[in-house]
């Protein structure tokens, strides 16, 4: 029963959206529109290997706000208790 009304009205605002084609067009490295399955996917694929590049970021020198402070010794943790 629920499936019926749910495919009525799925049809219904098929009907009142009207017939809308679905176009598949995106953009290459110039900035032409371009309509190619083939070639959008590999543009897509080449954009996420470019930002998801894990080769890169481990080759990155870090800039940090601090220096890296090293734990302290027993020694230095015993001075500063005396102190």
């Amino acid at each position: 029963m629920k499936s019926k009304i749910l495919q009525t009205c799925i049809g219904a605002s098929m009907i009142i959206e009207g017939y809308q084609p679905r176009t598949n067009t995106g953009k290459d490295e110039w900035g032409d529109l371009d309509s190619n399955s083939h070639s959008i996917l590999a543009r897509w694929r080449n954009y996420f290997s470019q930002l998801l590049n894990v080769n890169d970021v481990r080759h990155r020198e870090l800039h940090k706000t601090e220096p890296l402070v090293h734990e302290p010794s027993a020694f230095e943790v015993a001075l500063a208790i005396e102190n």
